[in-house]
């Protein structure tokens, strides 16, 4: 049975590396290390980790504790499951119904409102271990979207429905509401899922709104809007959350839930809702030597169009994961080919990689799982959050692009079992 043991040691450094591309590189990134050992200790029979996200975007300094807060608490229901046994799709799921039930992030509850003022959310989530995916796109009256997502992976799982017809694995609308509903989850007025904080936006948004519209006409006219569209739009609304878990088994999963930008069109579906582009797990295999899980935040069409969750993890595959991921959030995503329009490109990535190890002592051989985790943003911050199934408390780390260093971060750990 394989366990996670107790940590030896940490330590925090800057890479050279990460510095020398701070000059060419608008990423924000964050370097950790913690390396983890069990020679002196038992292992305890339990594992896994989780790493989470309160969204890319702008934290005000009067919402840093509640941001902090609510990471801590997703996590350790993370990790609660984790204890209690289960695998990695139903814990990255705890954890995003944590973070859906803040009123602070824009996901769930206090979701930002649309140009009607109704909420309308989007989430998805994905099982390394069966590659089975779930999603729903603008569901409305439904607290938690992601219960919904993964309630259509596992149905999905049971294989065929009636007469041979293939179960469905994204649905928007009303038709998702009233599925959800059909399967025993409950609905939720959508009026009690706005908050004096998402009204109070709606309503200074509808505001400058309104006077964006009684400008000049003509090009001037088309150019304020779309400069007020940008303001709208900007990194204050893009904070979609998401996690990524490892299990005791090794397995990964990842999920994302997003109440999309303030001032949408009614319809509008974000990357959070979108294969590929929102949230991506795969477990190793032949042809994949690490396990990857990734979660995505920032302006969903541009994640849509460049389909950066899959991006990263198959960056993922290449031996140092650091410069992957850099290369990759400039490659596949500032600099891609399909945002040459766009004069800002905003979004976000928490990755997670882990691999099998095989460490060898004089009396057994230790096989454990070695665990990576790193995170990347364009947008002017992105909180994050970590734990062990055996550490005592979380630890979150906002971070920002103040100081104007590249600040790289990784984790590595080991979940072990005795030879």
């Amino acid at each position: 049975m394989i366990g996670l043991s107790s940590y030896a040691g940490v330590m925090d450094s800057l890479m050279n590396s990460a510095e020398e591309q701070q000059a060419s590189s608008p990423l924000t990134n964050s370097w950790s290390k913690i390396q983890e050992s069990s020679k002196n200790q038992k292992p305890k029979g339990v594992g896994g980790f989780v790493l989470v996200h309160a969204g890319a975007g702008y934290h005000s300094e009067s919402k840093a504790k509640e941001y902090k807060h609510v990471c801590k608490r997703a996590c350790q229901r993370a990790v609660d499951q984790l204890k209690a046994g289960a695998l990695a799709v139903e814990a990255v799921a705890a954890a995003l119904v944590e973070l859906e039930d803040s009123p602070f992030t824009n996901a769930g509850m206090g979701s930002n409102l649309n140009l009607s003022g109704e909420i309308e959310c989007d989430a998805s989530i994905m099982d390394g271990k069966s590659l089975h995916f779930g999603a729903v796109g603008a569901i409305s009256g439904i607290k938690n979207p992601v219960l919904v997502a993964n309630r259509l992976l596992s149905e999905a799982q049971k294989g065929k429905l009636s007469a041979g017809r293939i179960p469905p694995c994204f649905l928007v609308g009303r038709g998702a509401h009233d599925w959800a509903v059909s399967h025993g989850i409950p609905p939720c007025p959508s009026e009690k899922m706005a908050t004096k904080f998402s009204l109070s936006a709606y309503k200074r948004n509808k505001r400058k709104m309104e006077l964006a519209e009684k400008m000049d006409t003509g090009q001037n006219q088309t150019k304020k809007r779309r400069q007020s569209s940008e303001n709208e739009n900007g990194s204050g609304c893009l904070d979609t959350v998401g996690a990524v878990v490892v299990d005791l088994e090794g397995n990964v999963a990842a999920a994302v839930s997003s109440g999309g930008l303030a001032m949408k069109h009614p319809g509008r579906v974000g990357q959070a809702a979108h294969y590929g582009c929102g949230c991506w797990a795969e477990n190793a295999c032949n042809m994949n030597p690490y396990s990857t899980a990734v979660s995505t935040s920032g302006c969903g069409e541009h994640l849509i169009r460049t389909m950066l969750a899959r991006e990263c993890s198959a960056a993922m595959q290449s031996e140092d994961a650091h410069q992957a991921l850099l290369e990759a959030m400039q490659n596949k995503f500032i600099s891609s080919p399909f945002l040459t329009s766009e004069d800002r490109v905003l979004g976000g990535v928490i990755v997670l990689r882990c691999c099998r190890c095989v460490e060898a002592q004089p009396s057994q051989n230790i096989q454990g799982i070695l665990v990576e985790f790193l995170w990347s943003h364009t947008t002017e911050s992105m909180c994050v959050g970590y734990m062990s199934a055996q550490d005592s408390k979380a630890k979150v780390i906002p971070s920002d692009k103040i100081t104007g260093k590249i600040i790289c971060a990784l984790f590595v750990g080991q979940f072990i079992c005795p030879g």
